[in-house]
C-alpha cells in the first residue's frame, strides 16, 4: 500500500446526465472517450471528475437515493487570478448554477465564492495568493513540517 493517500476520482451523483455534462462542458471540462448511458468522466488535471446517474449511483453503493439539504461537503477548483474566478461565476451562472456566495475577499487572504451545479453539489471557485497552481491545475501546497526527532536512541 502507498504510504501517501491518492484521491484519483470524485464522482457525483446528477439527475440528468446530459444536463450535467452539458454543464460542465460548458465550464471547459472536456468528457473522456468513455460511452456509457450511467456515468461520464472527466479529466482534471490529476483528478478524475465522474458523473453518476443519481439513483444509479445509490444502488451500487447500497445507499438510498433520497437526499436534500447541505451535504457537508464542497469541491474547490482554483483559479490563477480575482478574474478567473469571476469568469467561472459568470459562465457557471449562464449554464444554470445557483450562486450562494459570490464571490468576495475572505479572512485566509484570498479571493472565493461558492454555488451549486444542477444537482446541488456545492462548488468553491477560489484564488490563493499563497499557494501557486502547478501546469496541471493542482495547488502546489507548503511542505509538510518536519517533526523533531523524538530522542529515542540518540545519544547524549
Amino acid at each position: 500500500m502507498s504510504a501517501r493517500p491518492h484521491i484519483s476520482l470524485v464522482t457525483l451523483g446528477v439527475r440528468d446526465l446530459g444536463k450535467a455534462i452539458a454543464f460542465y462542458e460548458g465550464l471547459g471540462l472536456e468528457k473522456a472517450g468513455f460511452d456509457n448511458d450511467d456515468v461520464a468522466f472527466f479529466d482534471m488535471g490529476g483528478l478524475a471528475l465522474g458523473l453518476f446517474v443519481w439513483d444509479e449511483l445509490a444502488k451500487d453503493a447500497k445507499q438510498s437515493p433520497e437526499a436534500s439539504g447541505f451535504r457537508g461537503l464542497s469541491l474547490a477548483w482554483n483559479r490563477n487570478s480575482e478574474e478567473e474566478v469571476d469568469a467561472v461565476f459568470a459562465r457557471a451562472e449562464e449554464l444554470g448554477a445557483t450562486v450562494t456566495k459570490a464571490p468576495e475577499h475572505v479572512f485566509w487572504g484570498g479571493y472565493s465564492g461558492y454555488f451549486t451545479d444542477l444537482d446541488g453539489h456545492l462548488w468553491e471557485i477560489a484564488y490563493n495568493p499563497t499557494w501557486p497552481l502547478r501546469a496541471n491545475g493542482a495547488m502546489e501546497l507548503p511542505p509538510p513540517v518536519k517533526k523533531p526527532a523524538s530522542g529515542k536512541g540518540a545519544s547524549s
